[in-house]
C-alpha cells in the first residue's frame, strides 16, 4: 500500500496512509494559497507543528467536526485540551505508536506563541514511519541545523522542507539541509504565500538536481504526491 502526500498550500499537507487521513498544520481559512477549506477537508487525525496561527490555523474547528485527534507538544495538547479538543500529546524527542505508523517530535529552531498569546511551549519537526515503513520527516518552521544529520541517518524517503526565508530555512540552507538529510525526494512548502517569503521554487530545484541526488517535486497547492 502507497501513501498519498496533498500540499494544500503554505505548510498544510494530508497524508494519507493505511487507511487514514493525516493533517497537517491546517493553516485553510485566511491562507491565500488554501486550495481547500476547513469545511471540506477530512481527517482522522491532525499534527500540529508549533502555536503559530499559521500552523495551528483551523485546527479546532476541523477536529470538531471531524472527531479528529489531535497530536502536538504537551503545551498545545492542553491548551486545546481546554477547549474541548481530544489530543496527544507527545514532546521533543519522543515517539509513539499511533494507528497510521510510527511519530517522532524532532528538534525544530523556531517559536510556538499560541494565537492568543499563550505559551507554546517548543516548536517540532515530525518524523512519520508509515505502516509501510516509508520516512516521511516534515521540518516545520525551523532554521537548519546540524543535527539534522542524525535525522538523515535515519534514511528519509520524503523530506518536506520550508523554504521561503525570513521565518524559515531560505533556499540556500535548505539545500545545506538536503546534503545533511539526503532524502530520496523532497516538497518545498512554506513559501510565496505571502511577499515577504515569495521564492522561485524552479530555480531552487534546478540547484538542488545539480548537487544532490535527491529528486524535487514541486507541487502546486491541491497536488498530490504517491510514495
Amino acid at each position: 500500500m502507497n501513501s498519498k502526500i496533498t500540499w494544500y498550500g503554505h505548510a498544510a499537507l494530508l497524508i494519507e496512509t493505511g487507511g487514514y487521513r493525516v493533517l497537517v498544520d491546517p493553516y485553510l481559512k485566511g491562507n491565500p494559497a488554501a486550495s481547500i477549506s476547513p469545511e471540506q477537508v477530512q481527517a482522522d487525525f491532525i499534527l500540529v507543528t508549533h502555536g503559530h496561527g499559521d500552523h495551528i490555523g483551523d485546527t479546532i474547528e476541523i477536529a470538531q467536526r471531524t472527531g479528529a485527534l489531535v497530536i502536538c507538544n504537551a503545551e498545545i495538547s492542553k491548551w486545546l485540551s481546554s477547549r474541548g479538543i481530544k489530543t496527544h500529546a507527545q514532546h521533543l524527542g519522543g515517539g509513539y505508536r499511533h494507528p497510521f505508523g510510527y511519530l517522532k517530535l524532532t528538534l525544530a529552531v523556531h517559536g510556538s506563541g499560541l494565537p492568543d498569546g499563550s505559551y507554546g511551549g517548543n516548536p517540532a519537526g515530525l518524523l512519520l514511519t508509515t505502516l509501510e515503513g516509508k520516512k516521511i520527516y516534515m521540518a516545520g518552521d525551523t532554521g537548519l541545523f546540524g543535527d539534522m544529520r542524525l535525522i538523515g541517518e535515519e534514511g528519509i524517503d520524503l523530506a518536506v522542507l520550508p523554504i521561503g526565508d525570513n521565518y524559515t530555512m531560505g533556499p540556500a540552507d535548505a539545500l545545506k539541509a538536503l546534503k545533511m538529510l539526503q532524502p530520496e525526494h523532497v516538497v518545498p512548502i512554506h513559501y510565496s504565500t505571502f511577499d515577504v517569503i515569495r521564492q522561485d521554487a524552479a530555480v531552487w530545484a534546478k540547484q538542488v538536481e545539480q548537487e544532490t541526488n535527491v529528486t524535487v517535486h514541486l507541487l502546486c497547492p491541491g497536488e498530490s504526491l504517491t510514495l
